[in-house]
């Protein structure tokens, strides 16, 4: 694939990172939300297979409703240049496998974590009715971080689903045999015990170094997992704890009902393990052990094997429809039964010994409450077990999917009823969740609102909302991130609300009204608004006294941004006029020229010798600049002293 290639006109290509039985992962950037991601490609060969499609389909459908911090999230599926394609979480990091060639066997206690984490994911699953059927350590990815993350549930399938609906050939079954458990390797139907086998091939693999079988082919492989029993961890690594022992070699039971019930009892007893307590494995290991022993001998050796190491489709058609229990000489049976009896001779004479002989020792039942302790506060939880007459042991622990302080498991589980001495209370541990796990806050200040939303998305934070505000400062662009809350560094859940401050532009004010003010009381009172008021022009008023503000541009009461110039605008006094010439003129037409000029006439009469009468002097003389509606006094020469009444 070249870098130019993109993928329903979002997903670009980039460099391929992995390769599979059936696809290629590339490692892709999703235009729309600029950020990384992974992109199986399903080889074209496959693409005109049908049942290859639909596998591939429904992988997507799968793991897209699998929301979990430890399954690797599924966005998007298509088809694209003739073949379908799935778009996944890009996770930085290496896989389990890469880690465990290059590095060798991981220390016990950093074995279970990891275990734990793949436990966590699966009993997700398995809660939500689907079954991985290929855990092995090239599906796990770990982060640099440390973060855990189950990938590939290619063939995966739905919990009770219809036979008829299997995608796999009739007399086949898909894997990889190396992680095969005894009755995934027979074609027998699979559960999520099937799965818990898997993980503890991959556990026995973290703590030694390798799986505890192996063969020239996979139908070899295959055939050690039902018929022969693997050595013990300590054996290859004396480091390797008893407790942790004991756990392995339960998950490696033949008998899927020798092993834990489900992965959350498996991560309850790792947890054990890892907190220093006594686990279950190591009291259940005889009857364990026993089951293990009994391990069905069902496969032929000299079978033929279809395809190569790897996830590979193994014929079993001669294989028995039955998971059965092996045959044992009738000797065998016969020294098993009197060991029973006399072991349980031991542990009835024991228990007279401790009870004092038989004498007293009453006991009665007592029942963890269904449904009253599990996804409930831990105050009303430890009230309903206390008052069902038990004392309860709170363990607090991170958990990403449950609220804090809400239990998020019981051991002994609900509806199990125990036995207790009469007057005696049983015992119970909570476990209560004491919030999601935590991060370093990043930061996004200076980040445009869209890319720092996306950024935040694409880092798993859940809730991101902006808010806008204005910004005085005038190296902050409309749109840019100014604050965030949580800030950078906090540890905080991805879950946790993130508010981002976006900058809406400077801050608008209003113009004040300084009309009638002097100038520099005017600019004081902009200055106070924030506004520049260092401009000033002049304009003729009849009304504003001079040097006062006529009003301001922009108007009083416009908003305008913090900051902006406003223009004082300052009277000049009344408009001037140039006084007309009206010397010569008769009475009426000085009046009307003086007048039309925005002045005022007032004449004076000399006796004279015309009857009409001239002007023959005027005050102020012509083209005096004077304010306008100034008196004009001029002398008119007459014999009618009417014509100045």
């Amino acid at each position: 694939m070249s870098q130019e290639t993109v993928f329903n006109g979002r997903y670009e290509l980039h460099r391929r990172i992995a390769r599979g039985g059936m696809a290629d992962v590339f490692l892709a950037r999703d235009q729309l939300l600029d950020r990384p991601v992974a992109v199986k490609v399903l080889f074209p060969e496959f693409a005109t297979d049908p049942s290859f499609v639909e596998r591939f389909r429904r992988e997507a459908q799968s793991a897209a409703n699998l929301n979990h911090p430890n399954i690797v999230s599924v966005y998007d599926w298509g088809q694209e240049q003739g073949t379908y394609f799935i778009v996944m979480e890009y996770i930085e990091g290496r896989s389990l496998a890469d880690i465990l060639r290059a590095e060798g066997p991981l220390h016990p206690q950093r074995a279970a974590e990891v275990a734990s984490d793949i436990a966590a994911a699966l009993g997700f699953a398995h809660r939500n009715g689907v079954v991985h059927r290929d855990v092995k350590p090239g599906n796990v990815l770990i982060s640099p971080s440390g973060q855990v993350k189950v990938a590939d549930f290619g063939i995966a399938r739905a919990l009770g689903a219809d036979p008829d609906s299997n995608l796999t050939q009739a007399g086949s079954v898909m894997g990889t045999a190396t992680y095969f458990a005894p009755e995934q390797a027979q074609g027998l139907p699979l559960d999520p015990r099937s799965d818990l086998y898997s993980l503890g091939v991959v556990l026995y693999e973290m703590v030694t170094g390798r799986p505890p079988f192996s063969g020239e082919s996979p139908v070899a492989i295959a055939y050690k997992h039902v018929q022969e029993q693997p050595a013990p961890p300590r054996h290859l690594n004396t480091n390797v704890p008893t407790d942790l022992e004991a756990i392995i070699l339960k998950l490696l039971s033949k008998n899927p009902q020798g092993r834990y019930p489900s992965a959350d009892d498996l991560r309850a007893d790792l947890r054990r393990f890892r907190e220093g307590q006594p686990v279950f494995a190591v009291a259940g290991g005889a009857a364990g052990s026993a089951a293990a022993a009994g391990a069905t001998q069902a496969m032929a050796a000299t079978q033929a094997v279809r395809g190569v190491e790897g996830t590979s489709a193994l014929p079993i058609s001669d294989y028995p429809a039955d998971y059965s229990e092996p045959r044992r000489s009738g000797a065998f049976l016969v020294v098993l039964i009197l060991l029973l009896l006399i072991l349980g001779g031991l542990l009835f004479a024991l228990a007279k010994v401790i009870s004092g002989g038989g004498s007293g020792g009453a006991t009665i039942d007592i029942t963890v409450p269904q449904g009253g302790v599990v996804g409930k506060p831990e105050d009303q939880a430890t009230k309903n077990l206390q008052v069902a007459g038990f004392d309860v042991t709170p363990v607090r622990e991170k958990n990403d999917t449950v609220a804090e302080g809400t239990v998020v498991s019981v051991d002994p589980p609900e509806g199990t009823t125990v036995k207790v001495d009469q007057g005696k209370r049983g015992s119970v541990t909570i476990h209560v969740s004491s919030g999601a796990n935590t991060v370093k806050m990043p930061s996004v200040v200076g980040q445009l609102q869209d890319d720092a939303i996306n950024f935040l998305k694409s880092q798993g934070f859940t809730s991101v909302t902006p808010q806008e505000a204005p910004s005085d400062d005038p190296n902050v662009q409309t749109g840019e991130v100014t604050k965030q809350d949580p800030p950078e560094g906090a540890d905080v859940a991805k879950t946790v609300p993130v508010v981002l401050t976006v900058s809406s532009g400077k801050p608008k004010v209003a113009v004040p009204d300084v009309a009638g003010k002097s100038v520099a009381e005017a600019a004081s009172i902009l200055g106070q608004q924030g506004l520049d008021g260092s401009k000033t022009t002049t304009e003729a008023s009849d009304t504003v006294p001079k040097d006062q503000v006529i009003r301001t541009d922009p108007a009083s009461g416009t908003q305008v941004d913090k900051g902006s110039k406003v223009t004082i605008i300052v009277s000049s006094g009344k408009a001037q006029v140039s006084v007309p010439s009206v010397t010569g003129l008769t009475k009426a037409a000085a009046d009307n020229a003086i007048t039309n000029a925005g002045l005022v006439p007032q004449a004076h009469c000399n006796p004279g010798a015309s009857p009409q009468g001239v002007v023959t002097s005027q005050n102020p003389a012509k083209d005096t600049k004077v304010d306008k509606g100034s008196t004009v006094s001029f002398d008119v020469d007459t014999s009618d002293p009417t014509l100045c009444s």
